[in-house]
């Protein structure tokens, strides 16, 4: 199951620039490096031209516009790809910038276009031909492939590292981003790579700090002394600046002394003639929540972000190094992050959510993330060993006559199908699985899978429906938007507007008969499309908050069977916030239900929701708890309605609503009994089926989409709830499941 974009890392954008206008700044090189607020996309061409405009995770780049220099390894198409080139055996020989000024002349003469062109190279990129097609990569890429020596040699080229490097290098161009936070599967190369920057950004930086962390003091400390020094040490004599101290420093790189660049206008320099330094240092710190506070940074390389464990915190860490990247409102350095993720309760939730805060698609008024850094995820399949063709793209699927890798090694099977095999191999071991869906994600959701066999529903109905609804496009399902007042006034009109800053999320609109449907009687307004579907809603009063506190404020829209042109039994509205203000989260929640006409079941134990409803002539949109009958209500209950969440029997009750929910249409229904055999349910927020799956019944608190569904769930079945001389026709005593198994199984019925 996967959508037609799954193996698309960008999308090309058509029509940004008009052509006369591309193609008069084109001619006069006039298209400048960094972001451009007109057409809205970052430039990372240093040519003042650009041809192609490709989105990446959100992000819209402008490409250089291919030279005339491609490089062409042969003309045979099918042995066009990238292979990295010895330094010739002369240069060899050269260990240092003082070797060169004592060489002759001539030796000069005929090897200076050659290092000149490796600084171009360097700083400009490189183009070629692949397979056939022009390819680009950035000058850090051209870095990584030609001078980088990793564990193995020198690295392999790979498309989905082009692509990071172009997301990375769109990230230093860009004023408005901090760096990178990359979500990636294990071995990917990452820590090569940011070494690789690391070096790069400190051989041609002057009076800079460049700064490493990783989950543990001695993890940061062996990628500096296994990675860095090693890097830094086989860099050809042009590129490398002089050293003070050892070859192989324990603690700190320092330039201190470096060569010059090598041109034609300095190539006639001579020992005796000063250098100037750089005075650029590398180093790395212990692992902590203050680590390089008050330092300045050109450069922060931030590896295995997602598995810092208690006590340190990597949110915690970056709000204070966040600050030295910066000086005022202007950004000085940048930060390349990058990790798998633990589970959720070692280290993976701070990951996760500093992740979610660096969404490029949701940006403040300073026109930045939350986080201020930028999100990257690359699936899989497009980078595991193994599965790479000579031309650094991946093989999918099983090829009917074998490929052969970039490893020099025959591909038989493809990525996706050993990942699958892999799956239904560890389907018996949840634990295994899980992690397993951690270090080699196909999607975010994945990445982030967590350990849940604690957890009272069905797992295997629940990840049956994430894992589907991340092959959907999920754009065509979801809207996110606001709702509104019509021209401003109150208790009037509501209006749905998309907009991608919107709190809301909606997979159904009512027709226009149906929306602000309110009945008036008597001059009490009661809900017109009661029989439509009802909301669920866990509110909050108090509106400040210590930071990092707090819960947020949860609103679930549920429909019923119906007749009319809605779904029945769907979620069609998700709203999972907390705004400056509980005022306003109490409009945000009157709206939807005066747009939708439906009532709402609310908890009464935080009351100020279901005071603002009754103030403004609403008390009859608020549902009584259904579990009594309306002359055994107290009197706050009778004035305001709701349901308690301290009775056992209600919790009990609850969570019992859910679980119906879930065996009836979320997932897979395997035998055919609520839908057809083998009929995938339609539950397409995410949010809320990670909630279910981690929803402890002992620890409510933490789960508000939980507790606003649920409610939602109870409003809708509220029948089954009414007393009666007769048996109850539900049993509070909701099932349990084993989530041990390939599937989870019923503990007791």
């Amino acid at each position: 199951m996967q959508n037609q974009d799954q193996n698309k890392l960008y999308t090309e954008l058509k029509n940004i620039v008009p052509k006369n206008v591309l193609s008069i700044k084109n001619k006069s090189k006039s298209w400048a490096y960094g972001y451009n607020e007109k057409y809205n996309f970052v430039v990372i061409s240093k040519t003042g031209q650009i041809d192609e405009i490709i989105n990446i995770s959100g992000l819209n780049i402008a490409l250089p516009k291919p030279s005339k220099d491609i490089i062409k390894r042969s003309k045979k198409k099918e042995d066009q790809f990238w292979e990295s080139k010895e330094l010739p055996k002369q240069l060899k020989k050269i260990k240092s910038i003082f070797q060169w000024h004592e060489a002759p002349l001539s030796f000069k003469n005929e090897w200076i276009d050659y290092i000149e062109n490796e600084f171009n190279y360097r700083e400009l990129g490189c183009w070629f031909y692949n397979n056939g097609v022009p390819t680009y990569i950035t000058g850090t890429h051209y870095m990584y492939l030609q001078w980088t020596k990793i564990d193995v040699g020198l690295p392999d080229y790979r498309e989905a590292n082009r692509v990071f490097y172009i997301f990375w290098e769109a990230c230093k161009a860009d004023k408005r981003s901090f760096g990178m936070d990359y979500l990636k599967i294990r071995r990917s190369g990452f820590s090569f790579m940011a070494s690789c920057e690391g070096v790069n950004t400190g051989t041609i930086t002057k009076d800079a700090r460049i700064g490493v962390l990783s989950k543990t003091g001695s993890d940061a400390k062996k990628m500096f002394t296994d990675k860095i020094v090693p890097i830094s040490n086989n860099y050809p004599f042009f590129f490398k600046p002089i050293q003070d101290g050892m070859d192989k420093p324990k603690t700190e790189l320092a330039y201190r002394v470096p060569a010059s660049k090598i041109t034609k206008k300095n190539m006639y320099l001579t020992e005796e003639q000063e250098l100037e330094g750089l005075d650029t240092t590398i180093d790395w710190k212990n692992t902590g929540d203050n680590s390089y506070d008050g330092e300045k940074l050109q450069l922060l390389l931030h590896d295995e972000s997602g598995k810092w464990e208690k006590p340190d915190n990597i949110l915690n860490n970056w709000r204070v190094t966040k600050t030295c990247l910066r000086l005022g409102s202007k950004v000085i350095g940048k930060c390349m992050m990058g990790s798998t993720s633990n589970a959720l309760d070692k280290g993976g939730s701070n990951f996760k959510k500093l992740y979610i805060d660096s969404d490029c698609g949701k940006r403040n008024s300073n026109g930045q993330t939350k986080s201020g850094l930028y999100s990257l995820f690359i699936p899989m399949e497009w980078n595991m060993e193994g599965f790479i063709d000579r031309y650094g793209m991946p093989v999918f699927r099983s090829p009917k006559s074998p490929i052969l890798g970039i490893d020099g090694e025959m591909i038989n099977q493809g990525a996706l199908d050993y990942w699958e095999n892999e799956v239904d191999s560890l389907k018996q071991d949840p634990d295994a699985l899980n992690e397993f869906y951690r270090q080699f994600p196909r999607s975010e959701s994945h990445a982030f899978r967590d350990e849940s066999k604690q957890s009272i529903f069905n797992l295997t109905k629940i990840y049956q429906q994430i894992d589907y609804n991340d092959s959907l496009i999920t754009a065509r399902y979801v809207t996110q938007g606001s709702f509104s007042w019509e021209n401003g006034i109150k208790d009037t009109r509501v209006i749905w507007s998309p907009n991608k800053r919107g709190r809301f999320f909606v997979t159904w609109l009512p027709e226009k008969a149906l929306q602000n449907n309110i009945i008036t009687k008597n001059g009490v307004k009661y809900p017109g499309n009661e029989h439509v579907g009802t909301f669920g809603c866990d509110s909050y009063d108090i509106s400040g908050v210590v930071v990092g506190k707090g819960s947020n404020g949860s609103l679930h829209g549920l429909t019923k069977f119906n007749m009319d042109n809605a779904p029945s039994n769907e979620f069609f509205l998700e709203y999972i916030a907390r705004p400056q203000t509980a005022e306003l989260f109490f409009e945000d929640v009157l709206m939807a239900m005066v747009f939708y006409g439906m009532p709402i079941l609310c908890e009464n134990n935080k009351p100020r929701l279901l005071y603002h409803l009754k103030n403004r002539g609403y008390r009859q949109f608020s549902v009584n708890r259904p579990d009594k009958r309306f002359n055994k209500l107290s009197k706050t209950e009778k004035e305001l309605g709701g349901i308690p969440n301290s009775s056992e029997d209600v919790k009990q009750s609850h969570a019992s609503a859910i679980e119906s929910y879930i065996e009836k249409y979320v997932g897979l229904d395997m035998e055919g009994s609520y839908r057809d055999q083998d009929d995938m349910g339609i539950m397409h927020f995410q949010r809320t089926l990670e909630d279910w799956a981690k929803f402890d019944i002992n620890n409510r608190t933490k789960f508000d989409a939980s507790i606003s569904s649920g409610l939602a769930i109870m409003a809708n079945q509220k029948h089954l709830y009414t007393p009666s001389k007769q048996k109850s026709k539900i049993s509070i005593n909701f099932a349990r499941y084993n989530n041990t198994a390939s599937v989870s199984q019923l503990i007791n019925k």
